[in-house]
């Protein structure tokens, strides 16, 4: 009986998969994927060790600019034509901290996420939900998204550091 676990679904109307990287060093450029899916397997109220993995599909990438987006999803980063999802496989989760497979073009690393668990809430119709706030910070050219470009004054126009910054909710199935 204790084998069993408790599928939990993504709710995409309170989440959001968000990553700033710094442009041209002074400011800060945020973006989402709009269009992405995922789901959590625990056998405990605390998600320890629970089995998380989402998706998103790149042609969903948005920054609040069309050209910038068309960048992105091109060949010079995410080569969506060939590579149209990211993915995200967790290996172990203790409450804090999540260790995982991350997917990116033809690439997976494992990655570290700092996690807040935000709890398990009942909303006004009756669905259990529970809430995470998921940060951390991966290398671009790690996962050989390494286009570059140098401004005329010698700075990088794209850091190599990426912020993710990651709000989840899942509804209780």
């Amino acid at each position: 009986m204790g084998n069993t676990k408790q599928l939990w679904t993504i709710d995409p109307t309170h989440s959001e998969i968000g990553f700033k990287v710094k442009h041209m060093m002074i400011s800060t450029v945020s973006g989402a994927f709009t269009d992405f899916d995922g789901s959590v397997k625990t056998d405990n109220e605390k998600f320890i060790d629970a089995d998380f993995n989402f998706i998103a599909k790149v042609n969903s990438i948005h920054t609040k600019n069309e050209d910038r987006d068309a960048h992105l999803r091109s060949a010079d980063f995410f080569d969506e034509e060939n590579y149209p999802e990211l993915k995200f496989q967790s290996k172990s989760f203790d409450g804090d901290t999540m260790i995982g497979d991350l997917t990116l073009k033809n690439t997976t690393k494992e990655i570290e996420l700092d996690v807040d668990f935000n709890g398990i809430a009942v909303d006004p119709y009756g669905n259990t939900k529970a809430g995470f706030e998921i940060s951390g910070v991966i290398n671009r050219k790690d996962f050989d998204l390494s286009w570059s470009a140098v401004t005329e004054a010698g700075s990088i126009v794209v850091s190599d550091k990426v912020k993710l910054v990651i709000d989840l909710q899942f509804v209780k199935q």
